[in-house]
């Protein structure tokens, strides 16, 4: 990594509207990259931890695992107002609220005694963190022009999937020794350092001169999936969502049903996943800027969907290892590139990422609850499903992306 790759101060500023944008400060696509990471570590360090909580609140894992989408979908939801908001307030001040509720509800998790109370308090968590990530690529589609974009995507993109890999083994590996309640805890702890640095990093973004009144809002969440560019896209960021997160919500089950693995070797299978978007991400999104996304987000379905199809036909636990990780490269060659499609769509920046932050979400969500609803016939049909659609998907897209080439 150069020191140019976190330098955002070279790069034009504007907002989607026109209006000029303060120079950002140096460090703000490390910050950035630092909060997406947190965030998703904190969010993925439940799963792997699933069976542990059942114990611990004295339910089976399939009630506890509702704790899942608990947490995605109303993530997803409060982005349809919190795009349309920093488009009128700006995007700073979005993002310090989010973080400073985001690490004092993280601690107040820690403090749930019941199953119910812990789902409670993850419905309100993914409503409050959800002005975090979302905002802060609204912010690289103002600091950025289309043709630079890619690469910075890459390191926001390549946070989340590094926050991941490390949240999944960490929640695995660190709850024997200081339980679920300590990793909460030091999540929190992180997150409120990353809000800090951003009084001083982020930078200072004007409103948007062509926001929509409020009464016109869903109207142009409308016209966004009236152009068929923008229909087009939102579906693939659901389509791959929903796959995504069905496979990988339950993979730590499936490491522990199929191998016996403790907590320990769970982590440690799963560390793989997220690995390559960390270090290949701003690669891929440079390689999208400078070729266009037309064959690259197709690929990474393709990815996804054998990747599947070989956890379906229960191959040894290296080749499972290897797998894992490999899967997580699809999503790294998908949704940061869709990201940058919905960053160059008509209308205000802020309302086309809340939109498709929301139908993301609600994918991720679904998808872990389809899968779990397929688990009844075995982790081999469901896998194999979901497999075969991912399949069917890259073929479509195909076609539905020709037109996504270079200028």
């Amino acid at each position: 990594m150069s020191s140019d790759d976190f330098n955002v101060a070279k790069v034009p500023t504007c907002t989607a509207g026109g209006t000029a944008l303060d120079q950002a400060p140096r460090g703000f696509l490390a910050l950035v990259t630092a909060a997406a990471f947190l965030t998703f570590a904190q969010a993925f360090m439940v799963a792997p931890i699933l069976p542990q909580l059942a114990q611990a609140f004295h339910t089976d894992s399939g009630t506890i695992g509702l704790a899942v989408p608990a947490y995605l979908v109303p993530y997803g939801v409060m982005t349809l107002l919190w795009g349309p908001l920093s488009d009128r307030v700006g995007r700073r001040p979005i993002i310090l609220g989010s973080l400073l509720t985001f690490a004092v509800l993280t601690a107040g998790t820690a403090l749930s005694g019941t199953a119910g109370m812990f789902m409670l308090m993850r419905l309100v968590t993914g409503a409050a963190a959800s002005g975090v990530v979302p905002i802060s690529l609204a912010l690289i589609g103002d600091v950025f022009p289309f043709a630079q974009r890619g690469r910075a995507l890459g390191w926001l993109f390549g946070g989340m999937a590094g926050g991941i890999a490390v949240g999944s083994t960490a929640g695995a590996v660190a709850e024997p020794f200081i339980g679920w309640e300590g990793l909460f805890f030091v999540s929190s702890v992180g997150i409120l350092a990353i809000g800090v640095l951003s009084v001083f990093l982020l930078p200072v973004s004007h409103t948007t001169r062509d926001a929509p009144p409020w009464n016109a809002v869903i109207a142009a969440y409308g016209k966004l999936l009236f152009i068929s560019r923008g229909r087009r896209t939102y579906s693939y960021v659901l389509l791959n969502a929903v796959l995504h997160s069905g496979i990988y919500t339950w993979l730590g089950l499936y490491l522990v049903q199929r191998f016996g693995l403790g907590p320990i070797g769970v982590g440690l299978a799963l560390l793989g996943y997220g690995i390559p978007g960390f270090l290949f991400g701003p690669i891929i999104g440079k390689l999208a800027d400078r070729y266009g996304r037309a064959r690259i987000i197709p690929v990474g379905v393709l990815v996804a969907g054998v990747c599947a199809l070989i956890l379906a036909i229960e191959a040894p636990l290296p080749v499972v290892v290897i797998t894992i990780a490999v899967l997580s490269l699809g999503y790294d060659m998908t949704q940061p590139l869709l990201g940058g499609i919905v960053t160059d769509l008509p209308g205000t920046v802020g309302q086309a990422v809340g939109l498709m932050a929301f139908v993301l979400f609600i994918g991720l969500g679904l998808g872990s609850l389809v899968f779990q609803g397929l688990l009844v016939m075995g982790f081999s049909l469901a896998l194999a499903v979901f497999g075969t659609a991912a399949l069917l998907a890259a073929g479509i897209g195909l076609r539905l992306f020709r037109g996504e080439r270079a200028p």
